[in-house]
């Protein structure tokens, strides 16, 4: 299979620049050759050397026609010196090419300067023409003025903007592009911070319940009723961490997008705190439950989802770091806010060595995700945890 020519534009500079010289060098000859390249008088006083001579200079200087400024003043004195012999057709198209590209390639302030020029020797030669030769010469003076300067200067600043135009809409779409492709990954890491603090909820929740539960049965050999209890609380812990677990394995399998709303992951709602306490309680902790919320009242999903994890980590560590003390549950709701807070006896002095760990960070992150706030450290002779969470919903 033949390949195709490549494209002039697709050409190096040096080539591209050549087959632009190789064009005037080829129009200027037959011009010069047939006699009609004179643009001032009907015949050429000087040799046709001399304007070969101009035409191979204005040729070279076309390898320098992106140089700006200097390949443009250089063709600016070789047409100076063919005005003197008499302007010539050759060379002032050559020269609208230097125009054209100084204004495309230069600088900005290039662009403004010959723009100005040129506007500005157009309004000069209407003036001369006007003074000595009328308005007939004038109006043919402007013409030449406008097909040889202004023109290739307006194309070029025309093709300059449109350019500009072009590259920052190139701009803009890869920054865009940026923009998505990093926020797709800033949902896929929310997504996973998400899934882990749901993961370490079930873990510390409900095995760290078992561990402790089971234990606590093997030491009650000799009291087959408490022991049983016990039991049956272990096989209730062991039931509902399959159960999270499978959702939440489900919904790493779905390929539908899940809202935050839908919370397939953790089914579980405050509604249900008494399995929470009934299991604390399996393992020796006596608990107090004093809320004034109306079992009847609609929680908005999140925050509902968020106080039953918080109470379920608070208890869990409360179960492992002070085993067998008095705990208070207490919730509340006003002026647009739930309070939840779980307070234990410390075993010793208090201290903030139980401040650290994942259990606390997860709360925080739950609480702060539904605009609510968490504290969780010693108040007196207490481990205290208090959150508010707004029950307007999630924070934007």
């Amino acid at each position: 299979m033949r390949s195709a020519l490549p494209r002039p534009r697709e050409l190096p500079q040096w080539q591209q620049n050549g087959l632009v010289a190789l064009a005037v060098l080829a129009g200027g000859t037959m011009l010069y050759l047939i006699d009609v390249h004179r643009l001032q008088g009907d015949s050429d006083p000087y040799p046709l050397w001399i304007r070969f001579a101009e035409l191979g200079a204005m040729c070279l200087a076309l390898f320098l026609r992106r140089t700006v400024p200097w390949g443009l003043l250089i063709a600016t004195g070789i047409v100076g010196v063919d005005v003197v012999l008499g302007l010539s057709l050759p060379i002032a198209v050559a020269y609208t090419d230097f125009l054209y590209t100084a204004v495309l390639h230069g600088s900005r302030r290039t662009a403004r300067v010959l723009v100005g020029v040129t506007a500005a020797a157009t309004l000069a030669v209407l003036f001369v023409f006007v003074a000595i030769a009328g308005w007939r010469a004038a109006a043919f003076g402007v013409f030449g003025m406008l097909s040889f300067l202004l023109v290739p200067v307006w194309w070029g600043a025309n093709v300059r903007q449109q350019s500009d135009i072009a590259a920052t809409e190139r701009a803009n779409a890869e920054q865009l592009a940026t923009i998505s492709a990093l926020d797709r990954k800033a949902a896929v890491a929310a997504e996973r911070a998400r899934m882990a603090r749901d993961l370490h909820d079930v873990v510390a929740g409900h095995l760290s319940a078992i561990a402790i539960q089971s234990e606590a049965a093997l030491s009650m050999a000799d009291d087959p009723k408490t022991a049983q209890t016990v039991l049956v609380a272990v096989r209730e812990n062991s039931v509902r961490a399959l159960e999270e677990m499978r959702a939440m394995i489900g919904l790493l399998r779905s390929e539908a997008a899940v809202s935050s709303e839908d919370e397939v992951t953790a089914p579980a709602r405050l509604a249900e705190l008494a399995r929470l306490v009934e299991s604390a309680r399996a393992a020796g902790m006596p608990v107090t439950v004093d809320s004034t919320v109306d079992e009847e009242l609609a929680l908005p999903t999140a925050v509902d989802l968020t106080a039953y994890r918080i109470a379920q980590e608070a208890l869990t560590n409360a179960v492992k770091h002070a085993p067998g003390r008095q705990t208070t549950v207490r919730l509340r709701v006003a002026d647009g806010t739930l309070t939840v807070e779980i307070g234990n006896e410390l075993p010793g002095a208090p201290t903030q060595a139980d401040s650290g760990g994942h259990g606390l960070l997860s709360m925080r992150e739950r609480a702060h995700a539904v605009g609510g706030t968490l504290r969780a450290g010693p108040s007196g002779p207490r481990w205290l945890v208090h959150a508010e969470l707004p029950l307007a919903g999630e924070a934007p």
